[in-house]
């Protein structure tokens, strides 16, 4: 049977655009569908805004600091029309990228919505039907609103970059990475932010002393963190939001629900195909990124498995040397660094201290101290340096860093921890002075074991 392609590939975020690229440098025939902007979740409405931001937001303190160094400086005001428009523009010119890319590289690109209609065809928007001897599915996830009433009168995250005002009170419900990382934004950029959170601590999943420093420093930020806490009722009363939770009741300009994500897979053709899901609506895949069915493949956010965009280019990359380089590739998901773009920001790399003691007994070097440039300026911030530590093979199982710029930290630590390094491989290192990341090799006592 002849196709029109050998590859089709439905979504045009990081993951499709890479395997569509690498897959037609080899030699296939390949065209991908985009309903939306070329660039997905992270270039357009995720990791690049949000990154912009952040860095946006860290000039709050910059001229009271800048002062105790000796600068003699005056307080301006943020301009959020004048950073929108700047940071759409650059967007724009990623998004121009990420086509010119495809188009460089011999790939049809089809703007329209693409869903499938048999284990090797797909139906566009425009009512082309195209076969393909492999379909890919890459259309990522979307945030989601929680079941209650009125619910559509607050905001979700895709619409932080497109608001028209920055709102002079906001309520942020959530207690995930993309609910704290917006609060720490929006308060250095002048919002009254409060921040509900229905479980006992922030950051579920991370290592507790990482999340309670995070927490501490986010009210010493003036964030009015609010945890065991939900909403109940909200409605709109004289053009702001009303708000009743289960501390008692406020009014806000602004609700941002950043309360989880789902895999974008309503009406795409996947029941009626065949393809499994699970209950959450993720793609099943096996070791390989391959469906149930044979020609169906699937990577990046739909599968659920790792949600962060150099996961789901590796993912790509694997599929495409599994697929059309006739070598299997199993994605690597094992000891992935990550940075969390908290305020104070996050990284880290392995196993918690909680998930490794469960694992088997270790040792905790830990440290906790306020850094040299911001003391110098007055400022109460704290950072943490950590390392888990197997006792019997003596391998670091985990590095956490809470600190400015732990996001940079945290990749080159996270290249020791890859390759197996032991306590001792980092304590033959010499430090780097005067710097925060030396800790990771000077601390030569356990703070506890477990």
């Amino acid at each position: 049977m002849s196709f029109d392609y050998d590859l089709f590939v439905i979504g045009g975020g990081s993951g499709g655009v890479r395997a569509a690229r690498v897959a037609s440098q080899g030699g296939a025939k390949v065209a991908l569908a985009e309903e939306d902007r070329m660039g997905g979740t992270c270039v357009i409405r995720g990791c690049v805004p949000k990154k912009l931001m952040v860095f946006a937001s860290e000039y709050h303190d910059i001229v009271e600091d800048a002062k105790a160094y000796g600068w003699e400086l005056e307080h301006g005001e943020f301009n959020w029309g004048l950073f929108r428009g700047h940071m759409h523009k650059e967007l724009d010119r990623l998004e121009g990228i990420y086509r010119n890319i495809l188009k460089n590289n011999d790939v049809t690109t089809y703007n329209a919505r693409a869903t499938l209609k048999d284990e090797h065809t797909v139906s566009l928007s425009t009512g082309e039907e195209i076969t393909a001897k492999h379909i890919l599915i890459a259309v990522g996830g979307q945030p989601v609103r929680p079941d209650l009433p009125n619910a559509e009168l607050g905001i979700v995250s895709n619409d932080i970059f497109l608001m028209d005002e920055m709102p002079g009170k906001i309520l942020i419900i959530g207690g995930g990475y993309i609910a704290c990382e917006f609060a720490g934004i929006l308060n250095g950029l002048g919002v009254d932010v409060t921040q509900f959170y229905r479980g006992a601590q922030i950051l579920r999943g991370f290592d507790e002393e990482a999340r309670g420093l995070i927490a501490d420093q986010m009210r010493e930020k003036g964030i009015k963190l609010h945890c065991g806490t939900n909403i109940l009722e909200m409605e709109k009363r004289d053009g702001k939001i009303w708000v009743k939770g289960t501390n008692g009741e406020d009014t806000y300009d602004q609700v941002l629900f950043a309360t989880g994500r789902a895999p974008m897979t309503d009406n795409l053709g996947l029941e009626k195909v065949g393809v499994e899901t699970g209950r959450h609506g993720e793609i099943k895949v096996d070791e390989y990124s391959q469906t149930n069915i044979p020609s169906i493949y699937a990577v990046g956010d739909v599968t659920d498995r790792v949600q962060l965009t150099p996961v789901a280019i590796r993912e790509a990359m694997a599929f495409v040397e599994t697929v059309f380089n006739g070598n299997p590739t199993s994605p690597d998901h094992d000891l992935i660094p990550s940075a969390v773009f908290t305020q104070p920001e996050f990284g880290t790399v392995g196993l918690s201290e909680e998930a490794a003691r469960e694992q088997e007994p270790i040792e905790v070097y830990s440290t906790s101290f306020r850094p040299m440039q911001t003391m110098f300026a007055g400022r109460p911030d704290r950072v943490l340096m950590k390392l888990i530590v197997s006792q019997e093979t003596r391998k670091v199982l985990g590095c956490h860093i809470v600190a400015p710029h732990a996001g940079e930290m945290i990749q080159i630590a996270g290249i020791a921890v890859k390759m197996g390094a032991t306590k001792e491989d980092f304590d033959r290192v010499c430090a780097v002075h005067p710097t925060m990341a030396e800790e990771l090799v000077t601390m030569k006592t356990p703070t506890r074991t477990a």
